[in-house]
C-alpha cells in the first residue's frame, strides 16, 4: 500500500508511519512537528506520535465512533488547568471512562480544532513540559518457576 503526504503529496516511507489506513489523521500536525522528527506508531487504531522518548500526541479519526475524535494531549492533571486556558474547548476523553483523565482531546468538532492543534505542535515544539510524558514501562517480572511438593518420603513431585 502506498501512502502519501497530503500536505506534499509525496510517499511516506517511514514504516512506523506506514499504518494500514487510507489516509492519516490530521497530517498537518505531523508536517507542523516535522522540525523534531517525530516518530508514529499505530495505537488501537489510532497514530501515536513520538518526539524523542516521550509520547506527545495521539491522532485519532475513526469514522464509526467519533466522539473522541482529534487530537489527544498526553498530559498530567497538574496541568489541565493551565492548558484549559489555551485550549477552551479542550476536556477528558470518553473512551477511557474515567471523569478526568490524564490524556486530554483537542475534539475534531470544536470550532477552533485546527488553530488548536497547531497550538498543541506549537508548545511541543517549545518543549512545554506540559505536554509529553515518557511512557511506563512494563517492568519485567522475574519468571515464575513451577512449586515442587516434596512427598511423605521426601521425594519431589510436581
Amino acid at each position: 500500500m502506498r501512502i502519501e503526504s497530503p500536505m506534499t503529496g509525496r510517499p511516506i516511507t517511514d514504516p512506523l508511519f506506514a499504518v494500514k489506513r487510507k489516509t492519516v489523521p490530521f497530517a498537518f500536525v505531523l508536517d507542523a512537528l516535522a522540525s523534531l522528527s517525530p516518530e508514529t506508531r499505530p495505537f488501537f487504531g489510532c497514530l501515536a506520535v513520538y518526539v524523542g522518548d516521550q509520547i506527545a500526541l495521539i491522532l485519532r479519526e475513526k469514522h464509526d465512533e467519533t466522539g473522541d475524535d482529534g487530537v489527544w494531549l498526553a498530559t498530567t492533571a497538574e496541568h489541565h488547568e493551565s492548558l484549559r486556558r489555551e485550549f477552551p474547548n479542550m476536556r477528558s476523553i470518553g473512551l477511557l471512562g474515567r471523569e478526568v483523565t490524564h490524556w486530554q482531546l483537542l475534539p475534531v468538532d470544536a470550532p477552533d480544532f485546527e488553530e488548536a492543534a497547531l497550538r498543541a505542535c506549537e508548545l511541543i515544539l517549545a518543549r512545554d513540559p506540559r505536554i509529553g510524558r515518557v511512557p511506563k514501562s512494563r517492568a519485567k517480572r522475574p519468571k515464575q518457576t513451577k512449586a515442587v511438593k516434596v512427598g511423605a518420603k521426601g521425594r519431589a513431585r510436581t
